[in-house]
């Protein structure tokens, strides 16, 4: 059955991005992997589910950035469940105190999702959930 193996996003600090997702989602950051040739750097950050996420730098290639939090086409967010109501609150709350803005909730959402919505380090929309 097919599932979702990883995300990739292209990040400007590949090193504060993985401790920021290691630390806030309990995930394993893996070695670094370099190619000098192609100017490319990334690194796993791998989830208890067996999802990860791959962060990507690059001196070669010009990715386009787009502001903190908008909503654009494409890739909008990061949906991160951390199991409980309780949990949402708690991670949600530290994040805060670590400087992540808080772009939503915690809350309830119309379609019953218990979620809050915060950015990570580099602006990209993380949804925390049960």
């Amino acid at each position: 059955m097919p599932r979702i193996d990883h995300v990739a996003l292209w990040v400007h600090d590949l090193d504060a991005m993985c401790a920021f997702y290691g630390r806030a989602f309990d995930g394993q950051v893996g070695s670094l992997y370099t190619n000098a040739a192609k100017g490319f750097a990334s690194r796993f950050v791998a989830f208890g589910d067996g999802g990860r996420i791959e962060f990507m730098t690059t001196s070669t290639l010009a990715p386009l950035a787009a502001a903190p939090g908008s909503q654009r086409m494409g890739l909008t967010h990061l949906a991160m469940a951390v199991g409980s109501e309780a949990r949402v609150d708690a991670l949600t709350q530290d994040l805060q105190r670590q400087g992540a803005p808080l772009l939503d909730g915690p809350r309830r959402t119309g379609d019953g999702y218990y979620e809050s919505v915060v950015l990570d380090p580099e602006g990209n929309r993380i949804e925390i959930t049960v």
